[in-house]
């Protein structure tokens, strides 16, 4: 079971299930939020042998709710430490990348206004009703991004930061595809200014339905703008597939699987053997301060700055 966002080419796909003898079904489950609560919902009589797309967001709720088996994986001696937040690996690190603002460059260069160089910029009139967010209570992304406002201005400023984008009309819709897809001006939506990836560029250039020299949009990557986000996949407690969710596990940190990642989840693999596509390291924005919390200051307190995001925002 995964995310919508989840995808792998065919003949990845095909290499395991030739191998194990099987059939794989992927399962999408909405955005991470919504998966993760089909997911607890559902303990004990799992709908799948495997979760993969819980990020460092959503981590601490998941390993709370205790869905996962632990595995150590034999393919978790290459990654890198930094990724591996669960020390029991119920949870096992799969992909990282970067949750930033992103702009569509033609509206800013026709309407001769400058791209916002930080948070508070977007506070400023002329970017009012111009930024589409995402609900942090049901989207990853945009609980990253509310994150990122938390890192950059302290539990003690954050509310009043989004009080403020309230006033100049942020627009607020519940998962990633309706944002970039229906609101993003780049896809014929009304706002400019979109919460994504810094790596959503490149996925402009290599899926453009007529070639393109350059992508079409930018990233906001100015220090405190961007969230870190790193996703995560488990073996899920009760699966009667144990085995099979081992081989699984440990083809997804394989070098084909993870050089398949970028491409298809434009997402950063974290095994340092996968080799990343010239195409895809082009057009990287990649922020050289990105926030980060702990895991466990997240666990503590984000139910209570989702609350308060929620009277803050919607109410």
């Amino acid at each position: 079971m995964a995310h919508d966002s989840f995808a792998v080419s065919d003949e990845v796909l095909e290499a395991f299930e030739q191998e194990h003898d099987v059939e794989v079904e992927i399962r999408l489950a909405g955005d991470a939020g919504t998966m993760l609560n089909s997911a607890i919902l559902a303990k004990g009589a799992p709908l799948a042998d495997v979760l993969y797309g819980v990020d460092n967001t959503y981590l601490s709720r998941a390993l709370a709710e205790a869905i996962f088996e632990p595995y150590e994986s034999p393919a978790l001696a290459v990654i890198p430490d930094e990724f591996e937040l669960d020390p029991a690996h119920g949870a096992l690190p799969v992909d990282w990348g970067d949750v930033c603002i992103n702009y569509e460059i033609a509206y800013f260069e026709d309407n001769d206004l400058p791209v916002p160089g930080s948070l508070e910029d977007l506070l400023q009139p002329e970017y009012a009703g111009l930024l589409t967010v995402q609900n942090p209570a049901t989207s990853s992304p945009g609980l990253a991004f509310l994150l990122a406002t938390i890192g950059h201005f302290g539990t003690d400023g954050y509310l009043d930061y989004w009080a403020g984008l309230v006033e100049n009309e942020v627009s607020v819709v519940n998962d990633w595809e309706t944002a970039y897809y229906t609101e993003f001006s780049r896809w014929g939506g009304p706002d400019p200014l979109v919460v994504s990836y810094g790596s959503s560029p490149p996925f402009e250039v290599i899926f453009a339905e007529e070639p393109i020299d350059s992508p079409p949009t930018g990233v906001i990557t100015a220090g405190g703008t961007c969230f870190r986000q790193i996703e995560f996949a488990g073996i899920l407690a009760g699966t009667e597939n144990r085995e099979l969710a081992e081989a699984w596990i440990d083809y997804m940190l394989s070098v084909p699987f993870q050089e398949d990642i970028p491409l298809n989840m434009f997402v950063f693999p974290v095994n340092p053997d996968a080799e990343l596509q010239a195409e895809f390291v082009e057009y990287l924005a990649i922020p050289e301060n990105p926030v980060r919390l702990d895991p466990s200051e997240i666990a503590d307190n984000r139910a209570a700055w989702l609350q308060a995001w929620t009277e803050t925002v919607l109410r």
